[in-house]
């Protein structure tokens, strides 16, 4: 007797039994009918046994062969539910947007969240521009994100709100026209700059402009001029705070989940948000339920 069985060969035996003869299992399962036969024919040489009897011009199941489909039942009943195990637990993976702000601060706190509530998992994260990971959850390509607001108007769920701050390169002194640098539009956080210099009758010169953070920030310390940023904690290293100039406010920070996300995973991730900001008394924490 054989020392293993071929799962394409018990396969095709439930077939025959669900389907109800060879030629319509032999369709099902995308073979021709002579190579369904002969999936017959090794199986009854490996187990030494006659699995099918003529019965007219129908073959049906011998005694023996009505035990070899029960088992062959139950071999693949396990094999296929441990694939789907092993299926569910590598595919899993949790794929997290974060503005480049907040990345440094808020991300460690998300994957500790993240490790211990779903330790099967793993995570992928996304940095961008919040109109671009907006973009994406909304598509469906990443699950949840954390996005600036500085309207205050955005969707999703509220997390906390970050004093809005500006940086100027080391000795920097202000000029008759304020030299700014910026990221490309749209961005909330260039508007939010302009207007407010403009309200206190400074002229504006947007000098610099780049599409990510670390150009922005490469900017300032060139020298070229000050740039208005969220801060979630730390200053980035050449750069000072400069306080002369007006008081921009806060911008909101906002988590914002894709359609269908698993409930458990989306409380997770805002729980973790809105414990960062429970544990940085300097930083404005939205009250539960706002």
């Amino acid at each position: 007797m054989t020392n293993s069985l071929d799962l394409e060969h018990l396969r095709t035996l439930i077939a025959i039994a669900e389907c109800g003869g060879f030629s319509k299992a032999a369709a099902v399962r995308h073979i021709s009918q002579p190579a369904l036969s002969q999936h017959v024919r090794q199986l009854e040489r490996g187990l030494k046994r006659k699995l099918f009897e003529r019965d007219g011009r129908n073959m049906r199941f011998t005694h023996e062969g009505e035990r070899v489909l029960a088992e062959a039942r139950a071999i693949i009943e396990v094999h296929d539910a441990s694939l789907r195990r092993l299926v569910a637990e590598q595919d899993r993976t949790i794929v997290v947007g974060s503005t480049e702000h907040s990345a440094e601060q808020i991300l460690p706190e998300m994957i500790r969240a993240l490790q211990s509530a779903f330790p099967g998992c793993s995570t992928r994260f996304e940095i961008g521009r919040s109109t671009q990971l907006t973009e994406a959850v909304n598509k469906g390509t990443v699950d949840f994100a954390f996005v600036l607001d500085p309207s205050g108007q955005g969707a999703g769920h509220l997390v906390g709100q970050l004093p809005l701050v500006w940086y100027a390169p080391r000795g920097w002194t202000p000029e008759p026209a304020c030299r700014l640098v910026a990221f490309e539009e749209p961005c909330g956080l260039r508007e939010r700059a302009l207007s407010v210099l403009a309200a206190e009758g400074h002229r504006v010169e947007v000098v610099g402009q780049s599409t990510t953070l670390e150009g922005v920030l490469a900017g300032v310390r060139a020298g070229l001029g000050v740039a208005l940023l969220p801060s979630a904690g730390g200053r980035p290293t050449g750069l000072t705070v400069h306080g002369d100039l007006p008081d921009a406010g806060t911008t909101h920070l906002r988590m914002v989940a894709r359609r269908g996300l698993a409930a458990d995973v989306e409380q997770t991730a805002l729980s973790a948000g809105t414990d960062f900001f429970a544990q940085r008394p300097h930083l404005q924490l939205v009250p539960k339920g706002a």
